[in-house]
């Protein structure tokens, strides 16, 4: 098939954007250097801060300019660092003609749309928790939540330690100093948090898992919200090991820069839930992070299992959860009663978070890409039979997800493009090639899935001599292409795919596909590129790489 016709959910490449927001979104091939001249930076000056990528290999030049321009280094593990925009306006020219930087972008505000604040459970004494709606519509009326186990990390502007929901609360982290202050936005992390995490302490509300070892990331310390504190807290989190990040924010640019953070999260074993976005009376807009592959995207239900007129529908919905009249905790500074009645998506986000990590926590065998599946495909259908762009899969139902056969682990994702398992691409060392000079043969079973993994893309070696065979055999149409080790992307097209597209088995059905390849003077890494054509919905492949026979 045409390579012209074919989606594609990620965007393999890095952004230069200095004049304006949604400009974020000019792209480059990955690995190569910015060239747009010095001017180019003058639009940096609108924001106070800029995020600079630094280019893996040769990067490290650049650190001591960096640092005497008063940046510092935000995610480590993708060489980000974070510079005062108006040093970074007269630094960058110069690091960008050595080849030195990966991309730029302004480290624009980001919004966590807090919506409207106004005015089961039934064991337990917390006063305000018969008022909560809507655990018997998640199904867990009955159900007791676990002890402490997998974290649950919110990114969020700050949370009042000081309200009686989380002060002396048990397994409540904070990773960085927590700030808020009067003006409404700022009750947003408290609000969210309780709906995680309020404990079982005869005070105000009950959360949903009320145990739940607690993370919290304030990206809110100046007053407001941007992705470059966004990105430390996904750094932050990704330190802390396993577990579950909640985003109950968003925007209208998609970044790349926020997309790698959030992929080299997931990539890290992390599970990265985001609310869908309460755009619905105003077209849908994409909004991300939620719109990104790879994460668990939420939209808003009532009390009649019906979407609500403010949550986005999505291409990339995968389910819903109750998102209107919540009852949260808010900081007294802001309302001194310390509760009220909230809507928004950034209210359901947290019923999946909370969630997801007692069912991980109950369930601790499965990868982050089993419990991505479990969570969305166990889902109570509502509204249209099947996936729908207002609920996705349905309404999140705990004890389904407790019981769901999970599907086999997906390895090595995300890696839907070369820049993201080639060394120095996403990450310095990149994914794990599936054969090497000493291990010649393998076979790995994984899956394709149309809005969430459409493609997969591997490494494997090939010897200055002799043959290797690739064979992938699906349980429903795939195709196979094989690249050469100078390719950018497989989403190459024209001259640059004539040189670098070493051979494709396209057969229609569930026909294996298999293609040999003969070594070419100098041993070498290719790349093995497994993708659903553009009909196709999903299919699970076995792909095996050997040396032909003689």
């Amino acid at each position: 098939m045409s390579r012209a016709v074919r989606l594609i959910a990620l965007t393999g490449v890095v952004a230069l954007c200095c004049c304006s927001a949604a400009q974020a979104a000019v792209l480059a091939h990955p690995g190569k250097p910015i060239t747009s001249g010095p001017r180019t930076f003058a639009g940096l000056q609108a924001y106070p801060r800029t995020l600079v990528e630094l280019d893996h290999v040769r990067g490290a030049a650049a650190v001591p300019a960096l640092r005497r321009a008063g940046g510092r280094l935000i995610e480590p593990s993708l060489a980000l660092w974070r510079l005062p925009s108006w040093n970074a306006q007269r630094l960058l020219p110069g690091l960008q003609r050595r080849g030195l930087v990966r991309s730029v972008t302004p480290d624009v505000p980001i919004g966590t749309d807090p919506g409207n604040a106004s005015g089961f459970f039934g064991q337990f004494t917390d006063p305000l928790s018969p008022q909560e709606w809507w655990p018997s519509h998640i199904g867990i009326s009955e159900w007791i939540a676990p002890g402490p186990g997998v974290p649950v990390t919110m990114i969020d502007s700050g949370v009042d330690l000081s309200h009686e929901e989380f002060a002396g609360r048990p397994n409540t982290i904070p990773l960085n100093t927590q700030t808020f202050d009067a003006n409404q936005d700022e009750f947003h992390g408290t609000s969210t948090a309780s709906v995680v995490a309020a404990p079982v302490n005869g005070k105000g509300i009950v959360g949903i898992y009320p145990q739940a070892k607690l993370q919290l990331w304030d990206a809110s310390p100046t007053g407001q919200l941007t992705v470059g504190d966004e990105i430390a807290g996904l750094a932050a989190a990704r330190r802390q090991g396993r577990g579950v990040i909640n985003l109950s924010l968003g925007g209208f640019d998609r970044l790349p820069i926020e997309e790698h953070a959030i992929l080299n999260a997931f990539s890290a074993g992390l599970l990265v839930v985001a609310s869908a976005g309460n755009d619905r009376e105003e077209g849908s807009s994409p909004s991300y992070p939620a719109s990104f592959a790879h994460v668990l995207t939420i939209g808003a239900t009532d009390e009649a299992d019906r979407v609500t007129v403010f949550s986005s529908a999505s291409p990339a919905m995968d389910l819903a959860a109750p998102g209107q009249d919540i009852e949260a905790a808010i900081p007294t500074l802001w309302l001194p009663a310390g509760y009220d009645l909230v809507d928004g998506t950034s209210f359901s986000a947290p019923l999946v978070s909370g969630a997801a990590a007692a069912v991980w926590t109950l369930r601790p065998t499965l990868s982050n890409t089993q419990l991505f599946e479990v969570m969305r495909r166990s889902a109570r259908d509502v509204g249209k039979a099947g996936w729908d762009q207002d609920t996705g899969y349905g309404v999140l139902n705990v004890p389904a997800a407790l019981t769901r056969k999970p599907p086999a682990v997906d390895p090595q994702e995300p890696n839907e493009d070369i820049y993201l398992v080639k060394p120095n691409g996403l990450t310095r060392d990149g994914k794990t090639p599936l054969t090497a000079q000493h291990r010649p043969r393998a076979t790995i079973r994984a899956q394709l899935e149309r809005r969430e993994d459409p493609e997969d893309v591997y490494r494997i070696y090939l010897p200055p001599k002799g043959k290797v065979v690739v064979t992938v055999r699906p349980s429903a149409n795939v195709t196979l292409e094989l690249w050469g080790k100078k390719t950018t992307t497989v989403f190459e097209h024209g001259v640059a795919a004539k040189r670098d597209l070493l051979g494709v088995s396209a057969h229609a059905g569930a026909r294996f596909e298999r293609i040999t390849l003969t070594g070419r003077g100098s041993a070498q890494f290719v790349y093995a590129d497994v993708f659903l054509p553009k009909s196709g919905v999903q299919s699970s492949y076995s792909l095996s790489v050997a040396p032909a026979a003689r």
